[in-house]
């Protein structure tokens, strides 16, 4: 039971120290987006959702970055973010649930695109290559070895045990048979 406790500390702490760094770089990022000029209640959403943008003037914006469109809309900073706001390096509870679903690489490569329409794509991949690397790849093989471990050695266990009663049960019978042939050679 200590080692898997030992590797859940392990990976809690790869978590916290990679949605600090995601704190860091992207705290606020991913709150603006394209707004109608004429109802600036209106997102303006590339195909199905809304996405987050840097600027809506090109020579402003970095390499890569989302840019609304000056005719039509405006970047402006009062969505809640993707997923309701949940998907977001704001805080550090949603950094880690973030980040953890960066780990279990289920969608990681929307967040991923998500910063690079706020940020650029310039230098994104320096936090997620390490992040998918070390946390997908290394931290939950790494788990999956602890658990086989852990699961081979309750079997080990439990065979020892049946292989015990089993060797008992036969000492047990050969006694009692030892105490039969001794009563019948008496009688």
């Amino acid at each position: 039971m200590a080692p898997l406790i030992q590797i859940g500390l392990l990976v809690l702490f790869a978590i916290v120290i990679f949605a600090i760094i995601g704190l860091e770089f992207y705290c606020g990022n991913l709150h603006k987006s394209c707004y109608s000029l004429d109802d600036i209640s209106i997102i303006i959403k590339e195909g199905d959702m809304p996405t987050p943008c840097n600027s809506e003037n090109v020579t402003e914006a970095p390499t890569g970055a989302y840019i609304c469109n000056q005719n039509e809309s405006i970047c402006i900073e009062q969505w809640e973010g993707p997923n309701f706001g949940i998907t977001s390096f704001d805080n550090i509870g949603f950094a880690m649930l973030t980040v953890f679903q960066c780990i279990t690489m289920e969608g990681w490569t929307a967040i991923l695109y998500w910063t690079n329409d706020a940020l650029g794509s310039t230098f994104n991949w320096i936090y997620f290559v390490p992040l998918i690397v070390l946390g997908s790849f290394f931290m939950l093989n790494l788990v999956l070895g602890v658990l086989s471990g852990e699961f081979a050695k309750e079997r080990e266990k439990v065979e020892n045990r049946q292989e015990f009663l089993k060797l008992r049960r036969q000492q047990q019978l050969e006694r009692e048979l030892n105490g039969y042939v001794e009563w019948i050679c008496k009688a």
